[in-house]
């Protein structure tokens, strides 16, 4: 069975499954020396609406980035399903205490030990400008018997559908 996306909204909705399902991912920022800076953060938000959440604390070197340079990247990769997303998309740090109180999860609380009075604490979202997602066909086994093709044959192995989705 393909993944090949029909239209836009299935590519979209494609996109939420496999954010979804990998929900930890690495936001990239871009440094004040211009440097591209990634870190691991946990996705609070499953149902992807072209907006992704996270907790962060005001101060801290990622928020202090986003103001300076909002353009950031958000990457997933789901090993077990050999599935990646990459999105771009913009960053704003906003604090909304209902919307804090929606998305909070008790695991945060290793991070934020006062919960949501835990000072200095914040939202960063990024609203998606586009996303471009891989599948890979296929397990483990088919994918290493591909690449182990490819390289007594010398072509490329087929590593999966690329799709590029606005938002």
């Amino acid at each position: 069975m393909s993944n090949e996306p029909t239209n836009a909204a299935d590519a979209r909705r494609r996109v939420t499954e496999l954010i979804r399902d990998a929900r930890i991912c690495l936001l990239t920022t871009t440094g004040v020396d211009g440097r591209l800076v990634s870190r691991p953060m946990g996705l609070q938000e499953a149902e992807f609406d072209g907006d992704l959440w996270f907790f962060a604390y005001a101060d801290s070197a990622k928020v202090r980035q986003i103001r300076v340079n909002p353009q950031v990247n958000v990457g997933f990769s789901d090993q077990r399903r050999h599935a990646w997303v990459s999105v771009a998309g913009t960053a704003t740090e906003e604090w909304d205490a209902g919307r804090a109180k929606e998305l909070w999860n008790p695991l945060l609380k290793a991070w934020f030990p006062d919960g949501l009075d835990t000072p200095g604490i914040t939202l960063i979202k990024v609203h998606a400008g586009s996303a471009e997602y891989w599948d890979s066909p296929g397990s483990t086994v088919v994918n290493l018997l591909g690449f182990a093709k490819a390289a007594v044959t010398g072509k490329p192995p087929k590593a999966g559908e690329n799709h590029e989705v606005s938002y």
